[in-house]
Formats: C-alpha cells, sequence, structure tokens
C-alpha cells in the first residue's frame, strides 16, 4: 500500500509539473510550444508527458481550463449588464486584455479545438454568451446593424497579432488599436465592406488550430 501511495504521490507530482511548466512555456512560445521542451523543462521524460497528457489538447486543457471558465463567467457578468452598449464594449476590452496577458491563450481564443470535449463545451458556452452580447447591442440600434457574429474573430486573430508584434517595445498598443475599432462599431459609423465569409472564418480557425497542433 505504501508503495502505490507513493507512486500515485509521484505521479500527481510529475503532473503538477508539467501543468506549470506547460503554463510558462506555451505563455512564452504560444500554443506551438514542442512538448518536447516542456517535458524536458519539466525534469520529466516524454513517456511520461504522453501518459499524463495523451494529446496537445489534454494539456492545453490542463492549463487554460480553469482561464477559460473565467471567459465564460465573464460573458455572464456582460449579459447582467443594463447598457448593450457598454456591456459589448467592455467584454471585448477583456477579451483583448486577456489575450494581451498570454500568447497562447490569445491564439486559445480564435482556434477551434477538437477531441476534448472541457474545452469544447467552454468555448461554446463563451460564444454563445458572445452572440448574444452582439444581438443584444445590435437589437438596441447602439451596434452598427451589419455587425455579425463572425466579425469578433478576425477582430480577435488581429488584436492577437498586434500583441505579439508589441509585447515588448509597446505592451499598450493593443488598448489604442481596440479604442478605433470600438468608435467603428458604433451604429453611427460609415458603412463598411460585405462582413466575412463564415466558411472562411472556420477554416482560418481550423488552420490556426492545426498550426498549433490541435486539429482533430
Amino acid at each position: 500500500m505504501g508503495a502505490q501511495g507513493a507512486l500515485r504521490r509521484d505521479a500527481e507530482q510529475n503532473r503538477r509539473q508539467l501543468v506549470e511548466t506547460a503554463k510558462v512555456v506555451f505563455a512564452e512560445r504560444g500554443l506551438e510550444a514542442p512538448l518536447d521542451e516542456i517535458a524536458r523543462r519539466a525534469k520529466v521524460g516524454n513517456a511520461t508527458l504522453y501518459r499524463r497528457f495523451p494529446s496537445r489538447g489534454h494539456l492545453v486543457a490542463a492549463v487554460f481550463g480553469d482561464a477559460l471558465q473565467e471567459v465564460v463567467d465573464a460573458t455572464e457578468r456582460a449579459l447582467a449588464v443594463e447598457d448593450p452598449w457598454a456591456a459589448f464594449a467592455e467584454h471585448l476590452t477583456f477579451l483583448c486584455e486577456v489575450q494581451a496577458g498570454n500568447r497562447a491563450f490569445a491564439d486559445l481564443l480564435i482556434a477551434t479545438v477538437s477531441g476534448v470535449p472541457e474545452l469544447e463545451s467552454l468555448r461554446g458556452r463563451a460564444f454563445r454568451g458572445l452572440t448574444a452580447l452582439v444581438d443584444r447591442a445590435r437589437a438596441a440600434g447602439v451596434l452598427r446593424p451589419d455587425f455579425q457574429h463572425e466579425d469578433v474573430v478576425p477582430m480577435l486573430m488581429a488584436n492577437a497579432g498586434l500583441v505579439e508584434r508589441t509585447v515588448e517595445s509597446a505592451p499598450t498598443a493593443w488598448r489604442r488599436q481596440l479604442g478605433y475599432t470600438l468608435a467603428g462599431l458604433r451604429a453611427t459609423a460609415e458603412a463598411l465592406e460585405v462582413p466575412p465569409d463564415r466558411l472562411g472564418i472556420q477554416r482560418a480557425m481550423h488552420a490556426l488550430a492545426e498550426r498549433n497542433g490541435l486539429g482533430g
């Protein structure tokens, strides 16, 4: 019994070490960070990593599950805000700020993830809440009427790219850019080009997931 207990303790310690190390490595290098690098820095073998986490998606779920739950909770809080524009704008600001804080999480918000039910469920709940915020602001006449749900993803993709390129030299540049974006989303703003194709956006999200090793 003592030997089995020691093995369980060692297994749990290895798991915690892998998760904590992955948080650091993913934040530094993004979701595409080599798993071998995570194992090496956690001081465990590759076999141990894959025994604990059969796929990259399972490791990502362990690292970012709580963060995605926070996004879901923030969405629900935004839906409780009485002012439709404030609810939409503040939540979009929250999402961009989350992206600015972690390179890997910035990608996770805009990539599809398959084969990991807990991540799929959380991302689905977050997206449904976001679409409800969009619908409410548009119905209230404060958000431009041609704004579509699919428009959010390219905005977050653009923010992720800006954050990646300015994180060292101008870490708050995204705030000014978001300010311009929100000004253009007001219902009184001038008309724009047609919204992006839904399937095209989905393909871009799938491509990002494939690049990060999270494809189905």
